[in-house]
């Protein structure tokens, strides 16, 4: 539990100065994953496969976020940082 705490913290910080805001959208969210705008919005129809995300809208193509702490908190359980 102690090594992801860490891991949490330091991907968390990484993130915050990366994007100096809170949340990112798809094409960031994206890169982080090392996958393409299309597996994001496969995962999304899916629900599967990546942190929470909350839809600006309820239009079928509403802009999609992802909260930086939700985002930090899913790769430090999905990576290992030294």
């Amino acid at each position: 539990m102690r090594q992801s705490v860490n891991n949490y913290e330091l991907v968390y910080e990484y993130l915050k100065q990366k994007y100096k805001r809170a949340t990112i959208g798809k094409k960031e969210m994206a890169v982080e994953l090392g996958v393409s705008l299309s597996t994001i919005d496969l995962y999304i129809s899916k629900n599967m496969g990546i942190p929470r995300y909350r839809k600006l809208g309820k239009a079928k193509n509403a802009k999609v976020v992802f909260s930086i702490v939700d985002v930090a908190e899913f790769l430090s359980q999905t990576i290992e940082t030294m």
